[in-house]
């Protein structure tokens, strides 16, 4: 499916935005930075970025009054969204950190932080590591099994349903590293930041969903 698409990344005050903004303008297609409720619903296809905690993740894009329009775009009008790490986990019913929040609630499930004690691990989840494939998935499509991304995360994402889960790593046990549900796909590395093999995911985002 080779055609311009109309990228709109989602600017909840949360986002590593400058580094997925030339990642995905790397595609050719015309890309926003926008928390503009028009111009999101003027786009094909929708980016989540995000770094930091799920509770100001969720405060930033409750402020901005984008839960209605966030939810009328994917949910109703089945939009394709790519959650990125932290984007990816609001993307969840609830978020454990400092407390109990709601997410989302796109995907049924829950996130809590990577437990440092199980075999010694160091949280937060830094650097290169290897993801490997569960499932077929239109996001991974022509990239070859146990290549490396790029993490940065202290929380995993459990979804209720593991079906939905595509590709995981392991650092202490398997954590979940690729999401795919309908059309909505996301990611807990940064494909920004994972040279080729990155920009191959994001291309699959734009031209196979």
């Amino acid at each position: 499916m080779n055609h311009l698409v109309k990228v709109c990344i989602v600017d909840c005050g949360i986002g590593n935005i400058a580094s997925i903004y030339n990642g995905a303008l790397a595609s050719g297609h015309d890309v926003i930075v926008s928390s503009d409720p028009e111009k999101i619903s003027k786009s094909s296809h929708l980016i989540l970025p995000g770094v930091g905690s799920f509770q100001k993740g969720m405060e930033g894009i409750t402020s901005r009054g984008l839960i209605k329009i966030l939810n009328d775009q994917v949910l109703s009008k089945k939009k394709p969204v790519l959650g990125i790490c932290l984007g990816m986990q609001l993307f969840a019913s609830r978020g454990f950190e400092d407390g109990d929040h709601k997410g989302l609630n796109w995907i049924k499930g829950k996130v809590e932080k990577i437990d440092k004690d199980l075999n010694n691990i160091k949280v937060p989840h830094m650097g290169w590591n290897e993801v490997k494939f569960m499932n077929k998935s239109k996001l991974l499509a022509n990239i070859e099994e146990a290549l490396i991304f790029y993490f940065a995360h202290s929380y995993q994402f459990l979804p209720d349903d593991k079906s939905v889960i595509t590709g995981t790593c392991k650092h202490g046990k398997d954590l979940t590293s690729c999401i795919e549900y309908k059309n909505i796909y996301a990611t807990q590395f940064h494909p920004e930041k994972s040279h080729n093999v990155g920009l191959q995911l994001l291309n699959n985002f734009f031209n196979n969903t």
